[in-house]
């Protein structure tokens, strides 16, 4: 049985977790914006079919992970300067945020997926299409990295 969801209640649903996610992995709100809108373009004009809820987030954030990757990667973004500006998302802590945002992109997304999205380390696999060893390991080498920048406090993202 195919499972029905409307671009509105998708987009009801889970446009802060697609934002969140796409300011994370491009550190910049209006680059997060655009790739937001992006996302729920493609997954209007997907014809995948979705088998329930899960599935539809899961998709939703593997075309959020392409379409930041697709900007990361083209030549525009790698020729531009981004302005200094203050990101704020809702209630985490600014320096917990600001430790984030330093992370290379592998160990952002990780990050992101582990503890603001709540998924599994087997979940963040499949979605990356990785082994879940190798998610393993990038938590743990973001969470060494994390307790420098945080001075020892413990990771509360």
């Amino acid at each position: 049985m195919e499972y029905k969801i409307s671009a509105r209640e998708a987009f009801n649903k889970y446009s802060d977790m697609v934002y969140r996610l796409a300011v994370a992995r491009v550190k910049n709100k209006y680059d997060a914006d655009d790739i937001l809108q992006d996302v729920f373009l493609r997954f209007i004009k997907s014809k995948s079919k979705i088998n329930n809820e899960e599935h539809a987030k899961a998709l939703l954030i593997k075309i959020t992970i392409n379409c930041s990757k697709s900007l990361l990667t083209s030549s525009w973004f790698k020729r531009t300067e981004p302005l200094s500006e203050g990101i704020s998302v809702c209630d985490e802590s600014r320096e917990t945020l600001d430790a984030v945002l330093r992370l290379p992109l592998k160990y952002r997304t990780v990050i992101h997926l582990h503890y603001y999205c709540g998924y599994s380390v087997d979940e963040i696999a499949k979605i990356l299409s990785t082994k879940p060893s190798t998610v393993k390991s990038q938590l743990y080498r973001a969470r060494e990295k994390l307790k420098p920048m945080l001075k020892g406090d413990e990771l509360n993202v």
